[in-house]
C-alpha cells in the first residue's frame, strides 16, 4: 500500500487590528524629555497605536481573530484550539484566551495563553503546529495581543517611545503534500538576562506595594543595551537553524517578517543572514514595538496588499522578555 502523507499545518488565513488612536513622536515631545529625530534615528518608529479606555487585550485579539476566520472561510465553530501570545492579559487570571473564547460564541475546546513576550506569537505558532500536526485538531487559532500602553511609565523615555498597543492572528489548518505549510520552528530561552526586561512587581515575588507603585515597578523595565547586544545576534542564529532545519538556502526566502522592534537591529539581521532589507517586511515606523502582535499584524499587512503570494517562503523571527526568542519558515 502506498504510504500515507504525513499531516503538516499551514495558514488559512490571517487578521490584525490597531486602535484607531495614533501617538505620534511629536506628542511623545510634549510628555517627555525626547525628540521625533532621537526617537527615529534610534528606533526607526514615527507613531504608534494606542488603546481606548473602553478596549481590552481580549477585544484586539477578536478582531483580529474574526478577520482570520474570514480569510480563511471559517466560522469560530470550526476551531479546536485557541492560543493567544499575550503579556498583558485582561487579567491576570483567566488567561485571555478564555476571554476572546466567550466573545467568539464557542465553548469546549481549549484556549490559554502563552507568556513568551514579543516571541509569543511563534511560541504559540510552534505549539498549534504540533496538535495538528499529530493529528488531534484540525483548526487552531493562533493570536499575538498586546495592551502595553497601561504597562508603560510615561516619564521614562528609553521604553514610553518604543510600544504601542495592537492585535494579529493566524488560522492554522491541516495540509497535506507540497502546498503551504510551516516548514519549520525554533524556540529558545536564556534566563540569565531575565530581569533586562521584565515587571519587576505584581507577581509572587514581589508585591503591588504603595512603595513599588511610586518607584514604578509595576510598568515595563528594560535594559536596552543587554537587550540590542543579543538581539542580532540571536536573531540570526534562530532564523539561520530554521533555514537549516528546512533544508533551504536564505536565497530562497521570498519576505522576512521580523519582530518590529528597532530598526537598526533589524538592519542588521538582514545583513548577517544576507537578504536585502527590501525583502523584510517593514510597519515599525507606524505601529512600533506591539510585542507578540508585531509579526502577525505585518504578516497580515503583507499578505493583504499582495506583498506575499501562494507559494512564498517566509521566514519570521523574534525576541522579547525572557529571554525568549524564535524563528520559523512558512511556505503560504
Amino acid at each position: 500500500m502506498p504510504d500515507t502523507p504525513a499531516l503538516h499545518s499551514r495558514i488559512l488565513g490571517t487578521g490584525a487590528y490597531a486602535p484607531e488612536r495614533v501617538l505620534t513622536n511629536f506628542d511623545l515631545e510634549k510628555m517627555v524629555d525626547t525628540s521625533d529625530a532621537w526617537i527615529r534615528e534610534r528606533t526607526g518608529i514615527r507613531e504608534r497605536r494606542i488603546a481606548s479606555p473602553e478596549e481590552a487585550t481580549s477585544d484586539m485579539a477578536h478582531v483580529a481573530a474574526r478577520r482570520a476566520l474570514e480569510m480563511a472561510g471559517l466560522t469560530p465553530a470550526d476551531l479546536d484550539m485557541i492560543i493567544v501570545g499575550t503579556v498583558s492579559p485582561d487579567l491576570p487570571m483567566p488567561a485571555c484566551a478564555a476571554f476572546l473564547q466567550r466573545k467568539l460564541g464557542v465553548t469546549d475546546i481549549p484556549a490559554f495563553d502563552v507568556s513568551a513576550a514579543c516571541a509569543g506569537f511563534l511560541y504559540a505558532l510552534s505549539i498549534g503546529d504540533q496538535f495538528i500536526r499529530s493529528g488531534q485538531h484540525r483548526h487552531v487559532l493562533v493570536v499575538g495581543a498586546e495592551l502595553l500602553s497601561r504597562m508603560l511609565d510615561w516619564e521614562d523615555r528609553t521604553t514610553c517611545v518604543l510600544f504601542g498597543d495592537g492585535a494579529g492572528a493566524a488560522v492554522l489548518g491541516r495540509g497535506v503534500g507540497e502546498g503551504g505549510r510551516v516548514l519549520s520552528t525554533r524556540l529558545y530561552t536564556d534566563s540569565s538576562l531575565a530581569d533586562s526586561l521584565c515587571i519587576r512587581a505584581g507577581g509572587s515575588r514581589e508585591r503591588i506595594t504603595p512603595e513599588a507603585l511610586d518607584a514604578k515597578r509595576d510598568k515595563v523595565f528594560m535594559n536596552g543595551r543587554d537587550i540590542f547586544k543579543i538581539a542580532v545576534r540571536n536573531l540570526t542564529s534562530a532564523s539561520a537553524s530554521a533555514l537549516e532545519d528546512a533544508r533551504l538556502s536564505s536565497a530562497e526566502v521570498r519576505w522576512v517578517v521580523p519582530h518590529q522592534a528597532n530598526l537598526r537591529i533589524i538592519a542588521q539581521v538582514a545583513q548577517r543572514l544576507e537578504i536585502p532589507l527590501e525583502r523584510f517586511v517593514l510597519n515599525i515606523e507606524r505601529f512600533g514595538n506591539t510585542s507578540s502582535a508585531s509579526i502577525p499584524i505585518a504578516l497580515d499587512e503583507a499578505v493583504r496588499d499582495g506583498r506575499i503570494r501562494p507559494g512564498d517562503t517566509v521566514l519570521m523571527c523574534a525576541l522579547g522578555g525572557g529571554v525568549s526568542w524564535a524563528s520559523a519558515l512558512v511556505r503560504m
